[in-house]
């Protein structure tokens, strides 16, 4: 009798590992629920370079025209406006990382299968990595410069005017200045939404079921200060209209999975915890900032990812080899992609940056 079998590197042996990898890494990571390909997407994908060559992508913003236009059959010739665009470039590489066995007397040794651990592993890795890449450039982390950790693209700073701190006075400019009393509360919202109304270009907000939304993400020490708040108008009075009751989650329309797992809404924010929400940034030094925290409020096209030829969110390299005469197996695990907030004319387009005080209870 003749058996079938698929061994290591067999052609479909390693589609199906390589599809199963992106399937349970994309499912864990936090961030897949934002992505989407069009311009309404809290993180926008990017295919130009998934079928041609090349390691930049290109995105253009075309700015509103503001002329003042003709009256009655005055001359429209030579009034004319120009159109005003500005670019925002990212790269895309090549990140790789793999597992290797001690060999065939230490696999004796273990009651597991070491292909099946390499791969939850390396699943565990890169929704790790990928959920890094995106908190460190919307929060503006700039002390991670190593950028294995920030999607192959340089994190910036929040932008003037794109910053927003919590403080009793009002008169706090700089991470390193917050004290105990600035905590996040519910007017950290008020004046991140009133600053993203009024911005130029305004931070539009994401477009769902025909109402208008922005997310917000909050570290769980900015949480549980939202939360133990007992004052007038603050978590604990609005909470039993949060989410509309209900109304606006559920799984209708790729959109609506901004809604997933969050906490509630207020003022028209959709509020998300997550631990990734960096801690501030010294203005004067660039060093990480104790006991603080950046939650970040996000618009439409808030940041992009893009992918090589051949991969994709669902299509990642998986490779298998033997070392040692037969002896080791390893496993790798590699992905051509880029992440990068969006930035246009030197300006954030759709993030709000909201630091405030943030320590453990």
């Amino acid at each position: 009798m003749t058996a079938t079998h698929y061994g290591v590197n067999a052609p479909e042996a390693v589609k199906l590992w390589s599809r199963r990898l992106a399937r349970e890494a994309l499912k864990e990571t936090y961030i897949e629920r934002f992505i989407g390909e069009g311009r309404n997407s809290l993180i926008v994908e990017k295919n130009d370079t998934t079928k041609d060559k090349g390691d930049r992508i290109r995105n253009v913003l075309r700015m509103q025209l503001a002329g003042e236009g003709v009256q009655g059959d005055s001359t429209l010739e030579g009034a004319e406006e120009s159109l005003t665009t500005y670019t925002d470039d990212f790269v895309i590489n090549q990140l790789r990382h793999a597992v290797r066995s001690g060999g065939k007397m230490s696999e004796q040794r273990i009651p597991f299968s070491v292909r099946e651990e390499a791969m939850q592993g390396l699943k565990d890795w890169w929704s790790d990595r990928l959920d890094s890449w995106f908190f460190n450039h919307i929060c503006g982390y700039t002390p991670q410069t190593d950028t294995k950790y920030t999607g192959h693209n340089a994190v910036t700073a929040p932008s003037s005017g794109r910053q927003v701190w919590s403080s009793i006075s009002g008169t706090i400019t700089a991470d390193q200045s917050l004290t105990s009393t600035d905590i996040f509360t519910l007017a950290m919202i008020d004046k991140a939404v009133e600053k993203a109304k009024m911005a130029s270009p305004l931070i539009r907000p994401i477009r769902m079921n025909g109402k208008d939304h922005y997310v917000m993400f909050l570290h769980p020490y900015q949480v549980t200060s939202m939360r133990t708040n007992t004052s007038t108008g603050q978590w604990l009075d609005i909470q039993k209209a949060a989410m509309g009751g209900g109304k606006d989650s559920g799984g209708e329309g790729g959109q609506n999975g901004v809604f997933t797992g969050a906490l509630g809404m207020y003022n028209g924010v959709i509020l998300h915890e997550s631990t990734r929400v960096t801690q501030g940034v010294n203005g004067s030094t660039g060093a990480a900032v104790a006991n603080t925290r950046r939650a970040v409020l996000c618009g439409a096209n808030a940041a992009h990812i893009g992918y090589g030829q051949g991969h994709s969110m669902s299509n990642w390299k998986w490779v298998e080899k033997y070392f040692d005469y037969d002896n080791q197996l390893g496993v790798s695990a590699g992905f051509i992609g880029g992440l990068k907030k969006s930035v246009w004319n030197s300006t954030d387009f759709g993030t709000i940056v909201c630091s405030t005080y943030a320590a453990a209870a």
